[in-house]
């Protein structure tokens, strides 16, 4: 049987993310990258240019985005909003990491659920020839936010762990893995991925500004403990994870979050240069957070582990 052709697809991309649409585009023959002109006006708004715009009708059509702060959404949703416009056949919009995903939800009136302000902006990107945008986008915060979309849109909700789950397997010390999770919220939305490995769920406290972490079940004794998250901003719940595990008996310990998000260069709290080589063995992220991995490149105990594959597969399916 003759196999199915994989569709060919037209890839532009922000600025931040070129790097990563360069792995995306070298993981296979049928993507084909493509540029905008990034432009500002004297007054400091977007004077963009989509090269090739003639050449993109019929043609299937995506974005890699990077929302990673205020200031790009604006011209980046401008892009996200012409190309459809444009007669193509399909388009597909990649937001690795959805930055308001933790806000979404309500703890008092008065409260703004900015995960759904931008799951509507998103909403309102305009049909295509082959009918709504797909999104793709990794480890969202919470699984729910799918309903925050409108019909316009069709969220693909992907995951990094099965990145995670190979880079395990590599360790000269796999058999001896222990997945601990930093809090119920993190066990719920990852246990099942990782059923194959004995599992270590911590609690967390908050009181003020710090942060009381114990274990609630589970044993990290002797073990290669690694703390599974879904992202990581300031980072002090994972160093409290941390003390709390090596006080029971791990043998090592090591994090994973898809999203290094690290604001004000917190990551560089984790950085062996400040004696911390023995709080973790490795502290894996993804290249959702293009900034971050600029920044923690060659410095230990960071490694990246890239999206490039994945992104490649849902953009051809």
């Amino acid at each position: 049987m003759e196999k199915s052709q994989k569709k060919q697809v037209f890839l532009f991309y922000c600025s931040e993310s070129e790097d990563l649409a360069r792995k995306v585009a070298s993981q296979s023959d049928s993507i084909t990258l493509q540029t905008i002109k990034w432009r500002s006006f004297d007054d400091g708004f977007p004077n963009i240019f989509i090269n090739n715009a003639q050449e993109l009708r019929g043609q299937h059509v995506a974005f890699l985005a990077s929302f990673s702060s205020q200031g790009v959404i604006f011209e980046q949703l401008s892009v996200i909003y012409a190309l459809p416009r444009l007669f193509v056949a399909s388009f597909t919009l990649v937001l690795p990491f959805f930055p308001t995903g933790s806000f979404e939800r309500m703890e008092e009136e008065g409260d703004v659920a900015t995960a759904f302000t931008l799951a509507r902006m998103l909403s309102n990107i305009p049909i295509s020839r082959g009918g709504p945008t797909s999104l793709v986008t990794y480890d969202i915060h919470a699984l729910q936010e799918r309903f925050y979309f409108g019909d316009h849109v069709l969220p693909l909700f992907d995951t990094g762990i099965p990145l995670l789950k190979q880079r395990l397997h590599q360790l000269p010390d796999s058999d001896k893995i222990v997945v601990a999770f930093p809090d119920d919220g993190a066990w719920k939305r990852f246990h099942k991925q990782l059923y194959h490995f004995p599992m270590v769920v911590c609690n967390r406290v908050r009181e003020g500004d710090k942060r009381i972490v114990r274990i609630k079940e589970g044993n990290p004794a002797g073990c290669h403990v690694v703390i599974v998250d879904d992202l990581v901003q300031s980072g002090g719940t994972l160093n409290e994870c941390q003390k709390v595990l090596a006080t029971h008996g791990a043998a090592k310990v090591s994090a994973y979050v898809t999203h290094g998000v690290f604001p004000k260069r917190s990551w560089e709290r984790f950085t062996h240069k400040d004696g911390l080589e023995k709080a973790f063995a490795y502290f894996w992220i993804t290249d959702s957070c293009p900034i971050t991995v600029q920044d923690i490149a060659n410095r230990a105990p960071f490694e990246v582990l890239s999206l490039a594959g994945s992104i490649s597969e849902a953009l051809q399916t």
